[in-house]
């Protein structure tokens, strides 16, 4: 538990476990890795990872510079080693990797200088895409976990954020704060993509129909 912009103190429970949730309110990089992580996964997975990676190499906390450093065989062998960080844990060794050394070599390896001093939230998610690993959907998500659970509200965050960081939603991580609302994301996670493959399948007799030979409307006939 540490201190957020608001002067209030962060206690998080989004991992469902006290000590992982300690770690990621107590550590940026913990928080930056944890969203990373957060892919083809239970969110509560991804975001123990960085709470077990840290028990693996022997700290309580994670250091960039020292994950930069390390030797890449070593690294991953932390995560493949049973039970695995993640579903794909050589990949994701590999960019946790990837996203240290960026913040080395950018921030001085202090991961809460990507958020510090970002006046707009529209720098702010300029700076979170340009994070190894950190797409758009992903850097407007770990926004708006900033602006809602860690007081980090540059102007125009939640715009900047889109629609997770619209208040009262449930779309995403940032909006988990126990056991019930992580019940209402993973409903909405659920909700959407069942939407999405409905909207694909039924997309997919338009498509076939317009590979036919004069498969054009009825009208055109």
């Amino acid at each position: 538990m540490t201190t957020s912009d608001s002067g209030k103190d962060i206690t998080l429970r989004i991992a469902q476990n006290p000590e992982a949730d300690a770690l990621l309110g107590r550590s940026p990089l913990a928080a930056l890795v944890g969203m990373l992580l957060d892919q083809q996964v239970p969110m509560e997975w991804a975001f123990t990872g960085p709470y077990t990676l840290a028990e693996r190499m022997g700290s309580d906390d994670l250091d960039a510079g020292r994950i930069a450093a390390y030797d890449p065989d070593a690294f991953t062998e932390l995560f493949t080693t049973k039970p695995a960080l993640h579903r794909y844990p050589g990949s994701m060794a590999q960019r946790v990797q990837q996203l240290c050394r960026f913040l080395v070599a950018e921030y001085d390896g202090d991961a809460s200088a990507v958020w510090r001093d970002a006046t707009t939230g529209a720098e702010l998610l300029e700076r979170l895409n340009a994070l190894p690993g950190f797409g758009a959907q992903k850097a407007r998500i770990f926004l708006a976990l900033l602006g809602k659970q860690f007081g980090v509200r540059p102007k125009g965050w939640r715009e900047a954020a889109g629609p997770y960081g619209e208040a009262g939603s449930h779309r995403s991580v940032a909006d988990i704060t126990g056991p019930d609302s992580l019940v209402e994301v993973r409903a909405y996670k659920q909700k959407a993509k069942q939407e999405a493959k409905a909207a694909a399948q039924a997309g997919k007799p338009a498509a076939r129909a317009a590979k036919k030979p004069g498969g054009g409307s009825s009208s055109e006939k």
